[in-house]
């Protein structure tokens, strides 16, 4: 069975995963600015504790969709939306999750780090604080967890109460990363993490999502088919706010099934 999506047709699981569970499942999907349609009847199975990668072409509604996911164009004025993004089998835009729940569950990394103007140690409870966790003892070992998560405990150990913003860009990006780790998520967005890293900081950043799979679900946009090829199970191609085809990432970049998606593998197109 394929995973492809035509544009209008209901996506299945990817090719060959019919069994595993589906931590997110996104049905008749379409989103709105306005008067604009950014997508269109979007119909895909994220796996759990798998990486699904979004790859096409700049404006093709990755973003937009992986924001859709969170509720993140909530914040945008004048966004309606129809269809389904289900979670554990319950819609997100439903009214049995409330909006700040959802986002603890289903967090985000952006595309550039966005440490707090705070310490390393603050940056990393900042959700729990705002959550009421006041407990030092319980805030020191989180610090310290989710540091070694991200793989950021051993170069920042003892410098926990130095600014973040002194940190290198791939450090500010891992503690973003255990920022969110700390408050429990159960999926990771993760929004072009490395557009603002050189090679070697996202080798890092890309091994480390490797690591994460293991208790993770990931979703990531990218603008980067080699990055998509190398650390993602699953890949969906979308263009004009269509999800052309979604299915194993092997699949995709070897035998893709619709010739557009074979077009913007092999450069003929974006």
């Amino acid at each position: 069975m394929t995973g492809g999506n035509t544009g209008n047709g209901r996506a299945a699981p990817p090719h060959g995963s019919e069994t595993e569970p589906v931590k997110m499942n996104v049905r008749d999907f379409n989103l709105y600015y306005g008067h604009f349609q950014a997508l269109k009847n979007v119909n895909m199975a994220i796996l759990e504790k798998r990486i699904t990668a979004l790859i096409g072409p700049s404006g093709c509604g990755k973003s937009t969709l992986l924001r859709g996911m969170n509720r993140m164009n909530d914040l945008i004025s004048g966004v309606k939306t129809s269809g389904t993004i289900l979670l554990d089998g319950i819609d997100v835009y439903g009214s049995a999750i409330r909006v700040d729940e959802l986002r603890k569950r289903v967090g985000m990394v952006f595309q550039r780090p966005n440490p707090f103007p705070l310490s390393i140690s603050d940056n990393v409870v900042y959700g729990l604080r705002v959550a009421g966790i006041r407990n030092q003892k319980t805030l020191k070992e989180k610090v310290e967890s989710s540091l070694q998560a991200a793989w950021l405990w051993e170069p920042v150990k003892d410098k926990l109460h130095h600014p973040a913003l002194e940190l290198p860009l791939d450090q500010q990006q891992r503690l973003c990363i255990a920022r969110l780790l700390a408050v429990e998520p159960e999926v990771i967005l993760m929004d072009e993490p490395c557009s603002a890293l050189d090679p070697i900081a996202t080798a890092k950043i890309e091994e480390l999502m490797l690591e994460l799979r293991n208790h993770y679900t990931i979703v990531i946009v990218t603008h980067n088919m080699q990055q998509a090829s190398r650390i993602s199970d699953f890949s969906g191609y979308m263009l004009l706010g269509e999800l052309i085809e979604f299915d194993d990432t092997q699949k995709i970049f070897t035998n893709p099934e619709n010739k557009k998606t074979q077009d913007y593998i092999t450069g003929r197109y974006g």
